[in-house]
Parts: structure tokens; C-alpha cells; sequence
């Protein structure tokens, strides 16, 4: 019987979380869950997403039934459980206890990248929005509380060598590279959440991943603050990335 592995891919908005999804789908072996906090988060935060209301029709939004779900029974037989996280979902006081049962994974972005990309969607006010200090937080704390570095991958090295990137990641999560991960049939999937016909359309169209391409525009002076503290974090997070 093959061994079951359950990943927690933590990241933020406006990353390459979706095509690692996709990437992770086009395994035989893996079955993925997209942003399963997302109803809960929005209920709690008020905030007006794109689909809010749909998208908490279509989503158990307590914390600990969801919680509970995502270290059980793998869906569909599958070996491999793919979860795909966004860590501005973790708000205070929810117990993040049950994710020492998964393997962690930090996806992570350049924050000048993430904020001009964030800008163009929604209105920025604060750091928590993009969820660096998150992704610090829960980093730190499953490092601190199982002695063990959680898997940091930056999506510039998945963008810039797939193949070296993913089958680094791949070794480190104790699972086999397999090419299939390298691309994908382009289409919507029946795993996206329904918040994906507002998000997903460059997704929806990709076949595999997208070149790097450095943005040459300078994030606004109004979000300097912003863009100093997600710095710090990022700065801190890529010291642990695969690749170094």
C-alpha cells in the first residue's frame, strides 16, 4: 500500500499558488483542495470579496469541521492530498494545532512583485492583506514546535527551472518527481473554487508554467511601509528556500 502524504501549501495572494495546483492536479496519484478556509475567512473579516456569496455557499465555514476534514481520509482514494492554503486566512485565535499533522510548504514571492500585482485588484492598507507576517508566524511556530525547518520554495525558482525546482520540492515533501507536473490541459478544473471565474482566467489558459519576467515598475511610494515590512519577512523566509 503507497504511503499517504498530506501537503499544506502555504501562500499569499497574487503568487503561482493556482498553476502549483495545477502542476500538483496533473499527478495520477494527487488529489487537490483549493483555499478551504476561504468561506470561513470571509465571514469573520467582512471583507467583499469577488463570488462572497457564493463562495460561502459553497464551503463548510468553521474552522475546526474544516480543520478536522483536512487531516483525514484522503478524497478519492488518492495518495497524495494537495491543500492549497492562503495564510491571510489564519486569523487570530484560530487554531492552527492540526497542521503539525501535514507537510508544510512556504510558498513565497518577491513582495515587490506580489504588491503591484495586489494593487491593481484591491485597495492595499495594510501588510495583513498580502499574508507575509502569516507565513512567518506559522513557519516559525511549526519550526519552533517540532524542531524541524518547514519547506520554503520562492516561485521565482519554480518560474525560472520547473523541473530542478519541482523535483527539489518533491524530494524534500518524500514523494517522486514525475513529469507530468511540468504542464497541464489548459481549462478550468472541477477542484477550483467558484471564486475562479473572477481569479483564474491567465490559469485557465496556461498549459505550464510562465517564463520569469522581472516587472520593471516601482511599487508606489504609499506602500513603502507595506513593501518594508513584507521585505523583511520575505528576506527571512528565502534564507530557508530549497535552492540555497
Amino acid at each position: 500500500m503507497a504511503e499517504l502524504t498530506r501537503i499544506a501549501m502555504w501562500s499569499g495572494p497574487r503568487n503561482i499558488s493556482t498553476a502549483m495546483m495545477r502542476s500538483f492536479e496533473n499527478r495520477p496519484d494527487t488529489v487537490v483542495e483549493d483555499e478551504p478556509f476561504y468561506a470561513h475567512y470571509l465571514i469573520k473579516t467582512g471583507v467583499n470579496h469577488p463570488y462572497r456569496i457564493d463562495t460561502i455557499k459553497s464551503q463548510e465555514n468553521d474552522w475546526e469541521k474544516v480543520s478536522n476534514r483536512l487531516v483525514s481520509e484522503i478524497p478519492n482514494e488518492g495518495t497524495i492530498w494537495y491543500q492549497k492554503h492562503m495564510c491571510q486566512h489564519n486569523l487570530e485565535g484560530c487554531d492552527l494545532t492540526w497542521t503539525k499533522k501535514l507537510v508544510n510548504c512556504f510558498l513565497i514571492r518577491d513582495p515587490k512583485e506580489v504588491i503591484l500585482s495586489f494593487a491593481k485588484q484591491f485597495k492595499l492598507t495594510t501588510s495583513a492583506q498580502l499574508g507575509f507576517t502569516q507565513q512567518l508566524y506559522l513557519f516559525e511556530k511549526l519550526k519552533n514546535e517540532t524542531g524541524q525547518e518547514p519547506i520554503v520554495v520562492d516561485s521565482k525558482d519554480v518560474l525560472k527551472n520547473p523541473q530542478k525546482t519541482l523535483s527539489i520540492l518533491c524530494e524534500k515533501i518524500g514523494i517522486p518527481f514525475v513529469d507530468e507536473m511540468l504542464s497541464w490541459p489548459v481549462g478550468p478544473r472541477k477542484s477550483d473554487g467558484v471564486w475562479a471565474k473572477h481569479w483564474y482566467q491567465n490559469v485557465e489558459s496556461s498549459t505550464g508554467f510562465i517564463p520569469f519576467v522581472e516587472k520593471k515598475n516601482h511599487v508606489p511610494a504609499k506602500y513603502s511601509n507595506i513593501l518594508a515590512e513584507c521585505m523583511d519577512v520575505y528576506r527571512s523566509l528565502r534564507e530557508y528556500s530549497i535552492k540555497h
